[in-house]
Parts: structure tokens; C-alpha cells; sequence
């Protein structure tokens, strides 16, 4: 089963926060996150192992909360550079 991300869309301006989920309805081993530009192919970002783990790209932050069975990804102080599609990817039990 896919993990569902929220929100579907986020449009910044330059130097805003926002925060993307990734939930799971079954409980979670692993978390990807990429991110893809237009017209370009996934970029992997971090992966995430186990619960509690925090992990960062530049200014961009990433958590994993295994008893929530989600992640999240906090892009702090928005550039330019980060505009894209971000995405996760997990494996489940």
C-alpha cells in the first residue's frame, strides 16, 4: 500500500516554512523522500530507519515517528533551489 502525503500542493514564497506528511496505514520500517524537478528525474534525498531518527538536506529536515506510523518534512526557509515535487516512498510490514 502507497503512503498518502498531505499536503497535495504547497506554494511558497521565498524564505517560508511548510511541512509535508507521509502517513501509513500499516506500521512503517523504512521512509525515502526524493524530490523532482520539471522535466527532470527523482532526486533521492534521505532515507529514514527507524523510529525517532531526524535527518537533514541543507534546510530541509526530515523526521520518521514509527508509533504515528508517519514522516515528516520540514523545509525551512524556503530557496528557490527547493521548488519541485517532493515525494516518499516506505516499506511496510
Amino acid at each position: 500500500q502507497k503512503p498518502v502525503q498531505g499536503p497535495q500542493a504547497v506554494i511558497l514564497q521565498e524564505g517560508e516554512d511548510a511541512i509535508i506528511n507521509c502517513n501509513s496505514s500499516k506500521a512503517l520500517y523504512s521512509v525515502h523522500w526524493y524530490r523532482q524537478k520539471h522535466g527532470e528525474v527523482p532526486v533521492f534525498l534521505m532515507v529514514l530507519l527507524k523510529g525517532g531518527e531526524q535527518k537533514s538536506h541543507d534546510k530541509i529536515v526530515a523526521t520518521f515517528n514509527e508509533k504515528k506510523q508517519q514522516s515528516s518534512l520540514y523545509l525551512m526557509a524556503s530557496q528557490l533551489s527547493y521548488s519541485g515535487t517532493y515525494f516518499c516512498g516506505s516499506e511496510t510490514q
